[in-house]
């Protein structure tokens, strides 16, 4: 952890992967099997760093887990524990932290690839497992999924007691590759205990004085930011950056002054680099801040609980014979349109209940919890009596949920509040204890004191909880509606945020939904702050929107208005446009053979399927959607025109017919030297989406293999892929080799190193910034062959 004798600025060491790769002894291998071949560089490398003022030393690791290695000659454990062997010898005899360095397994996570939560947990896992004895902490860096580095920080909290540094990676939108903000990182982050959060790589310096600001509002921990030397630049056929030492530190004193508590560099930086930071040693940092919200998230977006919100209740069984059959049928198609529909309606999170009679309460949990988060980006608020259904559940949330419940009974208490102290999660707390629900505000009011007392001794803070006042129907009794007003005024009087169950009160009276408007306008003039209801309700959803506007809340009555001037939404998953708009595979199928019924299959592709992907891609150039959302509407579209191909009766004229043939065909490979094929793979599923055929050679690709698959295939293009600056030079030899073999079909690369320039000066034709472009430039090179 950091040094509590001395709170002042601490230092992290540079680069490895853009040092060690200028070595002859480099070339045509992997860095990091430098670990075991070249044992004295490396360590001339740390001991460089050390010299230069580096507080903290880690492993040359960053592509050292089982998931990731591609060496055929040397294992992943022998490189890691050769890694450990050389920080070990080159920190010797001094106050040097040693950290071992873990990064993303390479893989796409669940739902956008096949790696699920629990194969990372395990890679991980394995890694921690050898390493755990001979290290001071481990530093998690350059992940760009939110879902992946859960799984990483669960692996070593539950298998080691190590210090854990946990970093991101942000493009110039200030977003992870799949759409997580800086808030949403460091809520949870910070929720899950880490010791130290923060930012690495990325872009350009100058970008992480606002991530640090950003970070900062939703953290208590210190912020380690380690960027890269500016952006790579080709020069004479090597690769530079255009930050001078100076200019850097210039920027990471800014980054100081932001709030950072630790400071070091990635790409491009060098011991020199380093040195020059090091002059901020002495600094005294900006003072660690706790913030007082009440915050959940998905992993794109970040919600504050406070009065207005609504929890959308429409995904409980309880009373509803159709999503009760859905449940046992393990038919998340109707769950996934439930989400939709009440997002679509106005809901701001939604309450998740799997609870079914003689069903896997634990299984069906995880699975709808999963499948929501699949295609809709609202929080969730988890709601079961069953424990351990609850926790299997957090632990696979992407991001930080709401648990519905805990309550005043002690094995309530001592079963949940571990939990919500293990995953930092806030929790809806019922106002009833062993003896059931008081029938007046007194009682519930003690029995929230007790939660509240009680939540302490786990560091549990009080803005963790949210007060259920309970609600009972009046055609009961008919002074159960005033004993919940009168208990959410007691209840705001100890300053806790509020919340009750609204349907509830009407239960078995006619115009139900006229009992529960009333009654919501009068919960909120008492203090109610989140009602959970039904948001297709128009009478309590008018109540709400007015209230909001007539409050203030809704400033300048901007929402209120939206509503009434735009109240024409298209029903979520009716149609087939709407269905590959919204990654509705399960809904494909139905809507096509419809569509089949009125349209021939060339309009079904030019009308409907083409506009859909279109309009999705505009949502996503526009951050109006992000990459899970991307990638399930490309799968609904694939499989549209797959469907197409299957259930028509080709005549010989049809199968002439250029709709049924690719619009093209293209090699993907990441090149010789990077195990990283994440941008890659999203590439493919776009183009295939596309109607263009690929031919995928995987990664860590040599030259020789890329022209000789061009050779059997004959592609409209090659795309080549890198992820590491240390991969650019491959590219450029391959591209060279391509054209001394006379291969002359256009080439596209792409990969977060590079930029339109280094492109044209490697001998690309093409720049794909992203997949989205990359599907562009298929189109315009097929296009123009015709």
């Amino acid at each position: 952890m950091l040094r509590k004798k001395n709170r002042t600025i601490e230092i992290f060491d540079g680069a490895y992967g853009t040092e060690l790769s200028k070595l002859p002894q480099a070339q045509d291998r992997l860095v990091e099997e430098l670990n075991i071949t070249d044992p004295e560089v490396v360590i001339k490398l740390h001991r460089d760093y050390i010299d230069s003022g580096a507080d903290y030393i880690t492993t040359n690791t960053l592509s050292v887990n089982p998931a990731k290695w591609e060496c055929d000659t040397l294992s992943w454990d022998k490189v890691a524990l050769a890694a450990i062997e050389n920080v070990q010898k080159a920190t010797e005899g001094t106050k040097v932290k040693v950290f071992f360095n873990i990064s993303s397994s390479g893989k796409l996570m669940e739902p956008i690839g096949d790696f699920t939560f629990q194969s990372a947990y395990n890679n991980f896992k394995q890694v921690v497992d050898i390493t755990k004895d001979s290290v001071d902490g481990y530093l998690l860096e350059t992940f760009t999924d939110l879902y992946e580095i859960k799984a990483a920080i669960l692996a070593i909290k539950e298998n080691c007691q190590l210090p854990i540094f946990a970093t991101m990676t942000f493009d110039e939108s200030g977003l992870t590759l799949t759409g997580s903000s800086p808030e949403i990182a460091a809520l949870t982050l910070t929720s899950l205990g880490v010791d130290v959060i923060g930012a690495n790589c990325s872009t350009s310096p100058q970008y992480f004085v606002e991530i640090v600001r950003r970070m900062k509002k939703h953290t208590h921990l210190p912020i380690l930011i380690q960027p890269n030397k500016g952006l790579p630049l080709m020069n004479h056929g090597n690769i530079s950056y255009n930050f001078t030492d100076k200019e850097f530190s210039e920027w990471i004193e800014q980054i100081i002054r932001a709030g950072a508590w630790i400071v070091g560099g990635c790409c491009g930086t060098t011991p020199s680099t380093i040195r020059y930071i090091s002059k901020f040693k002495e600094l005294i940092p900006v003072p660690l801040q706790i913030n007082q919200g009440t915050y959940i998230c998905s992993a794109t977006k970040l919600l504050r609980l406070e009065k207005g919100v609504i929890c959308g209740e429409r995904l409980n069984p309880t009373g509803n014979k159709k999503l009760k059959e859905a449940l046992l049928e393990s038919n998340y198609d109707y769950l996934q349109r439930e989400a939709l529909i009440q997002e679509e309606a106005g809901a701001d999170f939604l309450d998740l209940n799997t609870g079914v009679a003689n069903s896997d309460e634990k299984e069906l949990l995880c699975q709808a919890t999963k499948k929501i988060q699949e295609i809709c980006d609202l929080p969730l608020q988890l709601d079961s009596s069953n424990v351990d259904a609850l926790e299997a559940a957090i632990r696979i949330y992407n991001g930080v949920p709401l648990i519905n419940s805990i309550n005043g009974d002690d094995d309530s208490l001592n079963s949940m509040l571990p939990i919500l102290a293990k995953y930092g999660t806030p929790a809806i707390s019922l106002t009833l204890n062993e003896n059931g629900i008081p029938n007046n505000s007194k009682e519930r009011l003690e029995i929230a004191k007790k939660i509240i007392r009680k939540a302490g001794e786990y560091n549990i803070p009080c803005n963790k909880l949210i007060f259920d006042a309970l609600v009972m129907t009046i055609s009961s009794n008919q002074d159960h509606g005033n004993v919940t007003l009168q208990s959410l005024k007691e209840l705001k009087k100890i300053g806790v945020l509020t919340t009750i169950g609204l349907s509830n009160i009407s239960f078995g009276l006619p115009d139900r939904s006229l009992l529960n408007s009333t009654f919501l306008a009068m919960a909120l003039t008492s203090g109610l702050d989140i009602p959970i209801l039904n948001p297709l309700d128009k009478k309590a959803m008018n109540v709400l929107r007015a209230y909001r506007a007539l409050s203030g809340i809704d400033t300048n009555c901007e929402k209120y208005i939206s509503f009434n001037t735009n109240n024409n939404q298209e029903k979520v998953g009716d149609n087939l446009y709407s269905s590959v708009v919204w990654g509705l595979k399960d809904s494909i199928k139905m809507n096509l053979q419809e569509e089949l019924s009125k349209n021939s299959k060339e309009k079904i592709i030019d009308s409907i399927l083409i506009p859909a992907l279109n309009y999705v891609g505009v949502k996503f150039e526009n951050k109006e959607l992000f990459l899970p959302q991307l990638i399930k509407s490309a799968e609904a579209a694939k499989l549209a025109f797959d469907t197409l191909s299957d259930i028509i009766v080709q005549t010989k004229a049809d199968s002439d017919n250029s709709q049924d043939k690719p619009k093209g065909s293209i090699i993907l490979a990441t090149v010789r030297g990077d195990v990283h094929d994440i941008g890659k793979n999203i590439v493919k599923v776009l183009l295939q989406s596309h109607g263009f055929q690929v031919i995928d050679l995987g990664k860590n690709v040599s030259k020789a293999k890329i022209a000789e698959k061009y050779l059997q295939h004959t592609p409209s293009a090659i795309g080549l892929s890198a992820l590491m600056t240390t991969s650019v030079q491959s590219m450029t030899d391959t591209i060279h080799y391509l054209k001394t073999k006379e291969i002359s079909c256009p080439i596209i690369v792409g990969g977060a190193i590079l930029t339109a320039d280094i492109s044209l000066a490697i001998g690309a034709q093409y720049y794909a910034k992203n997949a989205l472009e990359a599907v562009d430039t298929m189109n315009k090179i097929c296009n123009n062959k015709k």
